[in-house]
Formats: structure tokens, sequence, C-alpha cells
């Protein structure tokens, strides 16, 4: 398992920043998705959400973001203060920011919009069919260079492999600076050489900015060597901890179908 970078993070501190759910539960259409989630994010930590198609992992995180009611608390502590709901109106001082890097979409690969142009537009109120001024140029850059992308500044967004489109989208995310990162399924569409590299610019921002990084994810292969813990989901928390328990758990055998070894078991 790797080492924690952030030591002071330690399991009981009260002063720790933390992103903490208790007995989330989400319906649907009158369908429970998710029933008394519960687990933290301490700030500086990457955590990966997995579970099998279905296992309300998107629900999860738009739940974070705020976009779908629930029961239950979602409280985020700042370091050395005390903790609050998320969505509580008298708490706008200190609300959490929380960058979202969606699912990857789909550019049409003749359109000429230009990474320069998707980012002035998403960060500003600068007319599109204007040219972009210096200023707004610069900006667009030295965002983009908080994830090493910013020689992508002209490229076409149809152009983009998944690795450098995730590093567009995470550099939007980032703009500005989160307490917490939500990215779901990161590493779709991107292929191995990427996989590593995003999953070192994660690590590296989270170092950083002291983040807390919460990313759902079907490739297992990245999570011990990068994850400080797993939750594994199928909708409710089957079991949550160190990489390499979560991975060898009975419940994640049984969730994948996957051969436990034992004769007779599967």
């Amino acid at each position: 398992m790797r080492k924690i970078k952030h030591g002071r993070l330690v399991s009981g501190r009260t002063d720790a920043c933390r992103l903490k759910l208790t007995g989330v539960s989400v319906h649907l259409n009158g369908e429970p998705i998710l029933s008394d989630v519960s687990f933290q994010l301490n700030c500086g930590e990457i955590v990966a959400l997995i579970g099998p198609n279905g296992a309300g992992k998107s629900t999860l995180l738009r739940t974070i973001l705020g976009q779908l009611p629930y029961n239950g608390t979602i409280t985020f502590s700042p370091a050395g203060a005390p903790a609050f709901r998320l969505g509580d109106p008298t708490a706008k001082s200190t609300r959490p920011l929380v960058g979202y890097v969606p699912q990857s979409p789909t550019f049409d690969r003749g359109d000429p919009v230009t990474v320069l142009d998707f980012f002035t537009a998403a960060t500003s109120h600068w007319p599109v069919w204007l040219p972009v001024t210096k200023a707004l140029r610069a900006k667009a850059e030295s965002c983009l260079s908080r994830v090493h992308a910013q020689d992508l500044l002209d490229k076409p967004m149809g152009a983009l492999s998944g690795g450098q489109l995730q590093r567009v989208l995470l550099a939007l995310a980032l703009e500005p600076v989160p307490h917490i990162l939500l990215l779901d399924e990161p590493l779709s569409g991107v292929d191995a050489e990427g996989e590593q590299q995003l999953m070192d610019m994660l690590d590296e921002l989270r170092t950083q900015y002291d983040l807390s990084i919460f990313l759902s994810t079907h490739d297992f292969a990245t999570l011990e060597r990068y994850t400080d813990q797993v939750v594994l989901l199928d909708r409710q928390v089957l079991c949550t901890g160190p990489a390499a328990e979560v991975l060898s758990c009975e419940a994640f055998f049984r969730t994948f179908h996957l051969n436990t070894g034992k004769e007779g078991e599967r």
C-alpha cells in the first residue's frame, strides 16, 4: 500500500479538513438508488469509487454536487473549523468549492473550436465570435499549465486524444482551485500510458493543493499505487478501506462474480 503523504490527516482528528457522508440515501422517481451510504474523504487524499454498472456511482457524485435531493447528512469540515452541512444557506461564507469532471464528452472531429475557444467560453463572458484577448489567452494558458497542457491551447477540441481531453477538462475544473475534486470515470477512453500520466497528475495536484479527490473508475490496476482509500458501492457501501483490503474482500469477488480461489466459490 502506498504511503499517505498527508500524515496529519489521521483518523480521529477533529481539526482535519474532510468531507463526510453519513446515512445518505437517494430515491429517484420513487426508486431507491442509494441506501445508507457513509464514508469520509480527507483533504489531500485520493479516494476511488468502484462498483458495477448501475451501482449508483454517478448518482453519488451528483448528490455531493448538490444536484439531487437526499436523506442523511453530507458535511464539510474546514481545517480547524466546525463542520457544516452542505446545502445549508447559513454557511455560504465557508461553503467548499467543488470541481467536477464529467464522463468524457465527445466532439465533432471537424469542429474548428479550439481549446482556447472552449476554455474562454467556459470561464468568461467574452463573446465567442470575437477574437480572444491577450489577457484571456494568458489566463487560459496559466490554467492549462496546472496540468502541463499549455501546449494544447490552439488545438481543435475534436483532435484531442482521450488523455488530452481529460487534462483540458481537469484544468477547467481547477479554475478556481476547489476544496474537493470529483471525477466521473476519468480513465474511460484513455490508453494505458495516458492513464498513468493522468493518475500521476492527480497525485501531484492533491499534494500541491491539498485537495480531496474522489473519482469513480472501473480500472482496478491503478488503485493500490495511487489511492489512499477505495469505496466499493452497489447502491450501498459494501466495503471500504485501503485498496489491497477492498480488492481482496468477499464483497468485491461476489459483486464482480470473480473466482475467489476457493473450491466451489465464485
